[in-house]
């Protein structure tokens, strides 16, 4: 085989790179991400189907939602701000 032959065959089995970016690599981290964003629309919906399902069992979804959100805080956190809210409200004569 001649040297160029040889220079030809390592470029075939070597990644593809333009300006030093490996293609294949950088097409399967966005095809990846691709992937990942039609889940998350997936989960989405079934999500918005859940908050339906809710409010025609006649739950409050602003309620749920506020309540999914304190679920996610420290407890610390959420003494904190209802101590805030409380001590707002006192000061508004509410």
């Amino acid at each position: 085989m001649l040297a160029h032959e040889k220079q030809d065959v390592a470029a075939l089995k070597a990644p593809a790179q333009t300006g030093g970016i490996a293609a294949d690599r950088l097409r399967s981290i966005i095809e990846r991400v691709e992937r990942l964003e039609e889940e998350r629309k997936v989960l989405a919906g079934d999500i918005k189907d859940i908050f339906s399902e809710a409010k025609s069992a006649g739950f409050d979804v602003k309620i749920i939602k506020q309540i999914l959100k304190l679920r996610k805080m420290e407890p610390a956190q959420v003494e904190e701000q209802e101590t805030l809210l409380d001590i707002y409200r006192r000061a508004l004569g509410m």
